[in-house]
């Protein structure tokens, strides 16, 4: 299964003004020590009080990063469940909102939307360039949603500060269904030990998150009666046979093309290159529907005509030659793809979000040997979480924080319990489903999609054909917004992106906390 990391194979996983000031705090032991005769790591969490000013008001909150203690059935310690949360001094914790955010992968810590675009601060970044070059800064993050919602900050078990102990073992949380269940039996125990069960719930997921998401809110829902107001999907992967080209279903090669379209555009390939963006996408994605879908699934029966215009129409709006998609039989994955694009420029498109470019290193080559999103990122936002961690939230531990973990990667279990299939693991996951089941049977919760046009990690066309098929009736169709970005995957780190994500977040905040 190809994972979907955001920024980085680590990570493969309006206009406020803010001021923060930090004091120190000593570690706090929020577990007895475990009942073993085995010595077991203890969970700690450093406190910090901080004031943040966001259009001109003063919030004064709270800081607390560390770890919390999971127990299994049996009451026995079983990993120690990383996070950081923010909350508002002196709010009613009855009426004030509460989100949950996490990163995706599997395998990527929360750094990611913590100093992209959520936490009260974020890492300065050129948009487009290659912020590889020190000195790195974080800065007030003018678009922090804390003036709109208290916010919890979750490292998934292998990542950041998570790890398994005592009777945990990485298998029981390093799966699809695993992580479900892990992640909700954390959301369940930080509410109950905060007093926070009466809050407006929200939980914000990206990429990988957006897998973990659907299914966590059905896990919530049923097995612990605990309902969302609302859920985020930021850049999302929900189901494994639409949003993966290269796997021989001809679904996602229909879904990556106007991707294809909008990154050859944007690096002005084409021989006709159109004036705007959007009305060019909408042609791209009527071929796509109407013209390039039928003939990928009449296969052999595809008449010589037919196909001809299909080939005619894939280069022209992909800029790659008629030869080269008739070579591929008409399908081709994002790794070809962005090598081909500019390969006669010895450049290589990125992957993550394919504004960005590099130089080739192997111009021979017909896949990506790396993502220049990657390195233009992530030794930002590694640089600046890790002295932010450590010298403003004051956290004191020898351990190293983990951004990514490729042993999740390697060691995933793909499988899943859909609601539908009757007890049985479906090797190709689709949460989409039990997002459905949720969406029946709490009609009052809202769900928030936000894509980028540049994004060929979960590309804006697989999820726009994952929300469309979502088996639910017309009646909650409105419950649903999607916003598409010019931007990529983190499409936060666009500027003009980076407004709009805080406005159309706050506002769906606030209209579904009452």
């Amino acid at each position: 299964m190809k994972r979907h990391f955001s920024a980085s194979h680590l990570l493969a996983l309006f206009i406020f003004s803010c001021t923060l000031t930090t004091h120190a705090a000593e570690p706090v032991t929020t577990s007895a020590p475990a009942k073993t005769e085995e010595k077991l790591p203890e969970a700690k969490v450093w406190i910090s009080k901080h004031q943040l000013t966001i259009g001109g008001n003063k919030l004064n909150y709270t800081a607390t990063a560390g770890t919390l203690l999971m127990k299994n059935d049996k009451d026995e310690p079983v990993a120690l469940f990383g996070f950081t949360a923010y909350v508002k001094d002196g709010a009613d914790s009855r009426s004030r909102p509460l989100m949950f955010a996490y990163n995706g992968g599997p395998g990527s810590s929360s750094a990611w939307l913590h100093l992209g675009i959520l936490g009260p601060k974020r890492t300065e970044l050129n948009d487009t360039s290659i912020n590889s070059r020190g000195p790195f800064r974080s800065i007030d993050n003018e678009y922090s949603i804390l003036d709109h919602a208290d916010l919890v900050m979750i490292d998934p078990i292998g990542t950041g500060f998570s790890r398994t102990i005592g009777k945990g073992e990485n298998k029981d949380f390093w799966g699809v269904d695993q992580d479900i269940k892990s992640v909700s039996n954390f959301i369940v125990r930080y509410v109950t030990q905060n007093g926070r069960w009466a809050s407006p719930k929200f939980i914000l997921g990206e990429s990988y998150g957006g897998m973990r998401t659907g299914g966590v809110t059905y896990e919530l829902l049923t097995k612990h009666d605990m309902s969302l107001n609302g859920i985020i999907l930021v850049s999302p992967y929900l189901d494994f046979a639409s949003g993966n080209a290269g796997v021989k279903i001809d679904t996602p090669y229909v879904n990556f093309l106007t991707t294809y379209a909008s990154t050859a555009w944007y690096h002005h390939a084409l021989s006709n290159q159109p004036a705007e963006l959007q009305p060019f996408l909408r042609e791209v994605e009527a071929f796509a529907r109407d013209v390039y879908a039928p003939v990928l699934f009449k296969g052999r029966h595809a008449s010589t005509t037919e196909r001809q215009t299909v080939l005619a129409g894939l280069a022209k709006y992909t800029g790659l030659s008629a030869d080269y998609w008739d070579k591929a039989n008409l399908r081709m994955d994002e790794a070809h793809f962005l090598q081909e694009l500019q390969r006669s420029k010895g450049i290589v498109t990125g992957r993550t979000d394919t504004r960005y470019q590099g130089l080739n290193i192997n111009p021979l080559s017909e896949g990506m040997l790396y993502d220049p999103y990657d390195i233009a990122i992530a030794p930002a936002i590694v640089a600046t979480f890790n002295d932010y961690y450590r010298h403003e939230l004051n956290v004191d531990s020898e351990q190293s924080y983990k951004f990514g973990n490729d042993s999740i990667y390697k060691e995933w279990d793909d499988r899943h319990v859909q609601p539908d299939s009757n007890g049985n693991r479906v090797p190709a996951p689709n949460t989409a489903v039990d997002l459905a089941w949720a969406m029946n049977m709490n009609p009052n919760m809202k769900v928030l999609v936000d894509s980028g046009y540049f994004d060929l990690a979960c590309p804006y066309g697989t999820v726009d054909f994952v929300i469309d098929h979502l088996d639910i009736p017309d009646s909650l169709r409105a419950n649903i917004s999607i916003e598409h970005y010019e931007a990529g995957h983190m499409m936060y780190v666009h500027p003009a992106s980076m407004q709009k994500f805080k406005r159309v977040l706050a506002s769906f905040i606030d209209q579904n906390s009452h």
